[in-house]
């Protein structure tokens, strides 16, 4: 009776509130409430809540993994990443602790762990967003992931302290991990590409990153990720990742099911969520302030600054062991803040091209290295985005010319590409900062192999504002997406599965040519 009641209201709210535009997580969690409420009626029993908060468990530590599996330890030691996520937690628990206090007239610990709890931003939500439109590696992405990483050690560090919880004598062993990473690269080169791989994943989450670190008294989440990051520079990291999503996603369901069945919301609850939701527009204002002044462009900050405006499943982590009786009011005020900014990261593009001759007002003047305007040389060929597709579009193209070009709005793949002899260089071609002064006097032809119809779309129409008239090829997913292209001025459109579903017939053709030629 347990899964038929849950994954029948997780599918159902999850449904409807797609039919509405927002993203399937917060039918989940509205799901988690309808379950704790009809739940018993329908036969539910009590005792089920251990195996919902146990498969929540290893849904955090398989996102936190796949996570630390994108991830560089350089990019958590940027100015940007520690400043704006230290500085950003001190200035908001502060005022956060000063406003319950007064307000609602709490002890000084209480009001404390409240604002700890309520200045952490969603790690869940970011990355699933970010993966939704393929920006994880994008440089505000990894922005603002590196400044979520940085909250979630906090989180843990506050855990440690409050929840009387220190580490053993054993935890030293931490320090040789690194030494384990030889033997996890060769694991990977001798794992194949099938069930084993994901045993080998959810082995390295779940076993030595989530148990292996919990038994000697640190976080299991961050287990999981440290375990990641021992693999991230691995060329089948990318791979790994992918194998596990699908499994990751399910586990996912549950975290959010079970958030919702914590409690039922009382009417001081709701005002209590509604009151901190009217302030989060005050967070990502800060975020955005703070990532400027760390010499980001005003797009990276703005995109950054919208991916982490909702609060954090890690407070309610917090919450769940040093406030337990302000866990349904937080669990609430989780969901409404999700309820606000989904359909903002959704729009994000839209809103900034809106906003941009305002926000770029408080851009500085020298910006970051990782945001230097790009020089195009004497390419006269531009390839957008170097993924498999416009790798491949790169490697036929030069077999005959030499002047082609790629951009990536992955710095790590542009370095990557360039290592490998490839003319790429780094670039952000949904900021339209980057189109700005850009010479494209010797450009004869664009080739747009981003993922995502919106960029794909952005790219083409800023290419047409500066003047370009040559030819412009694009790939799609989708006979709207074709029309889609035509209407921001792409001239040829490639459709991916008709158009390799052809090139096999024409393989198998000639196959059958070259057969009949030798039977005759």
């Amino acid at each position: 009776m347990f899964e038929v009641i849950c994954i029948s209201f997780a599918f159902l709210f999850g449904f409807a509130v797609r039919q509405i535009g927002l993203p399937p997580l917060i039918g989940f969690l509205a799901a988690g409430f309808a379950v704790n409420a009809f739940g018993p009626a329908l036969g539910l029993p009590k005792e089920t809540d251990g195996i919902l908060k146990y498969i929540a468990h290893l849904g955090i530590l398989l996102l936190l993994f796949t996570v630390g599996l994108k991830l560089r330890v350089g990019q958590m030691a940027q100015p940007q990443v520690l400043g704006g996520a230290l500085i950003h937690f001190a200035v908001t628990s502060g005022a956060l602790f000063a406003g319950l206090a007064f307000f609602l007239d709490l002890d000084w610990t209480t009001a404390l762990l409240l604002a700890f709890a309520l200045s952490f931003s969603s790690t869940v939500f970011s990355a699933k967003t970010l993966e939704a439109k393929r920006d994880i590696g994008a440089f505000y992405g990894r922005t603002a992931i590196g400044i979520l990483i940085v909250q979630d050690i906090v989180a843990m560090v506050i855990l440690a302290i409050w929840g009387a919880k220190s580490p053993s004598i054993w935890a030293l062993w931490i320090i040789a991990i690194p030494l384990l990473r030889p033997v996890l690269h060769q694991l990977l080169d001798r794992v194949g590409d099938d069930e084993l791989l994901i045993l080998l994943g959810m082995l390295l989450a779940l076993v030595i990153g989530g148990m292996g670190f919990e038994s000697v008294g640190l976080s299991a989440e961050i287990g999981a990720l440290v375990m990641g990051l021992m693999i991230s520079t691995h060329k089948r990291a990318k791979q790994l990742s992918n194998a596990l999503w699908n499994l990751k996603e399910v586990f996912l369901v549950g975290f959010f099911l079970q958030i919702g069945m914590t409690g039922l919301p009382q009417m001081n609850d709701l005002i209590f969520a509604v009151a901190v939701v009217l302030i989060l527009p005050l967070k990502g204002l800060l975020f955005f302030y703070l990532l400027t002044l760390f010499k980001l462009r005003a797009r990276a900050s703005f995109m950054a600054a919208l991916s982490l405006t909702a609060y954090s499943e890690f407070g309610l982590i917090v919450a769940s062991r040093v406030l337990p009786e302000w866990l349904v009011p937080l669990a609430l005020a989780v969901a409404l803040s999700l309820v606000v900014s989904a359909p903002l990261n959704r729009f994000s593009q839209q809103l900034f091209e809106r906003l941009e001759s305002l926000l770029v007002k408080f851009e500085l003047a020298k910006i970051h290295r990782d945001e230097m305007p790009t020089n195009l040389g004497d390419a006269s060929i531009l390839i957008i985005g170097m993924g498999r597709t416009g790798t491949a579009a790169y490697e036929q193209l030069t077999k005959h010319l030499d002047h082609v070009i790629a951009v990536d709005a992955d710095i790590y793949k542009v370095a990557s590409h360039r290592e490998a002899g490839r003319n790429a260089v780094f670039a952000d071609v949904n900021d339209a900062e980057f189109w700005r002064g850009l010479d494209i006097s010797l450009l004869n032809a664009v080739i747009v192999a981003i993922d995502g119809i919106e960029a794909k779309e952005f790219a083409v129409r800023a290419l047409r504002q500066i003047g370009f008239v040559g030819p412009i090829v694009s790939h799609a997913l989708s006979e709207q997406h074709i029309d889609r292209l035509a209407d921001s001025g792409a001239t040829h459109t490639y459709l991916t599965m008709n158009e390799a579903g052809i090139e096999l017939a024409r393989l198998a053709e000639k196959a059958l040519e070259q057969e009949n030629s030798v039977s005759g």
